[in-house]
Order: C-alpha cells, then sequence, then structure tokens
C-alpha cells in the first residue's frame, strides 16, 4: 500500500489499513467490514494528538484552544488532509458511490483520513501515529498550508455588520439527479451579487458563496 511506503511503516495487520479504506457502499455489496469503526476511534486519537499538540505549542488559554482545535480538526482541514496524502487513491466504494462522484467527495475523503489514523494506531501504537501526526499534519498547520476556517458565512455576517448593511442567500439554479444535486446560490449584499457558490449541498453552497464574496472585499 503507497501511503505506507511513503510513511516507512511496516504493517503488523494489513487488514486494518484495507479496512480504513472501505466505504459502507462497498462492504454492503461484498459482505464485508466498512471504515466506520476505525473513523470513529481515529477522531479520538486525533483529537488527543491535536490538544497535545496545541498544549504544548501554543500559550493559549482553554477556549482560544478550543476555537483552534475546531478549525484545524473540521471536516474541511481533515479533507485537506486527506488530499494532500493521496488517501483517496486506497478508496474502494461501491457501484453507486463511485457513479455520483463519491472517489471526490468531500465527507468520504475526510473520514477515511480519521479511519485511517485509527488504523495506524491500532496497528503501530501511539508513539508511531503521533510521529505520523507530527511529521506530515503539523507542517501543514505551522506553514499555512490548508484553509482551515469553515464558517465564511459567519466571517461574512460580521463584514457586513460593520457597515450595517443587508445580507441575503438566494438558490438560483439546482441540477442533477435527485440523489446527486448541485446547488448555486449567490449571496447579495444590499441587493448587489457579491459571490456565488455551488456545492452538492444547499449549505455548502452557501458557504463558497461568502467565501466568494470576502476574497472580493478583501481584493478591495
Amino acid at each position: 500500500m503507497r501511503i505506507l511506503e511513503k510513511l516507512n511503516v511496516k504493517p503488523n495487520d494489513i487488514s486494518l489499513y484495507e479496512k480504513a479504506f472501505t466505504h459502507t457502499s462497498y462492504a454492503n455489496e461484498h459482505n464485508t467490514t466498512s471504515y466506520e469503526r476505525l473513523e470513529f476511534l481515529g477522531d479520538a486519537v486525533l483529537e488527543l494528538l491535536m490538544s497535545d499538540y496545541l498544549y504544548n505549542n501554543r500559550n493559549f488559554n482553554e477556549g482560544e484552544m478550543t476555537k483552534m482545535r475546531a478549525h484545524y480538526v473540521c471536516e474541511t482541514a481533515l479533507y485537506e488532509y486527506s488530499k494532500r496524502l493521496e488517501l483517496g487513491k486506497h478508496l474502494k466504494l461501491g457501484k453507486g458511490e463511485i457513479e455520483t462522484g463519491g472517489m471526490n467527495s468531500k465527507a468520504i475523503n475526510s473520514d477515511i483520513f480519521e479511519s485511517f489514523l485509527g488504523a495506524l494506531y491500532l496497528d503501530q501504537g501511539i508513539d508511531i501515529a503521533r510521529k505520523f501526526f507530527n511529521d506530515f499534519i503539523i507542517p501543514m498547520i505551522e506553514n499555512n498550508e490548508v484553509d482551515f476556517f469553515d464558517d465564511y458565512k459567519s466571517a461574512l455576517q460580521e463584514y457586513v455588520q460593520t457597515d450595517r448593511k443587508s445580507l441575503e442567500y438566494k438558490l438560483i439554479n439546482e441540477e442533477g439527479p435527485a440523489h446527486h444535486k448541485t446547488f448555486t446560490v449567490v449571496v447579495m449584499i444590499d441587493d448587489i451579487v457579491y459571490g456565488k457558490g455551488s456545492a452538492h449541498s444547499k449549505k455548502e453552497a452557501e458557504q463558497m458563496a461568502a467565501k466568494d464574496a470576502l476574497e472580493k472585499a478583501q481584493r478591495g
């Protein structure tokens, strides 16, 4: 497995890693086990490692550490970690999930980062899991290589409130099959379109529109 070679890890139980990349759709079709339990474990391991890192490397109070940890373990951050490590190349999906673009799904790619970390922890122990975290994740954080901020709508709301302007999101288009629609949303400030975004959920499309508006505002 390429990711294990990259990490110079010799697996004690390769089945753990195979399970870490097995989506529920594939598991159902092939009567095997999905990554869900490993994802649950990996989530806890990641929170521990991130909390330890923040406690020892940032002079913040509890509230500040909690907020920062939330940014570093949000879905957007996990998706970026997963993409940088090319974990999606090992993903096993069912036929239906493949047809609807599951290979590029933000949620699925985020999930497998946690399931892989869970497998690594079970197979190699906490010291190797921490080494992986320190070698591959911390540099992305410290070098600002990843956009961890996930709530552009709140940031835009704060920006607009300072100028006492009105803010509204409008759905302008939706297309595609019912199970895999693409929504396009614009955000309007004082009835003028400032940003536009598309995604497979209205909520995510609104976030993308808000991000677009903030970027334009920053460029002046």
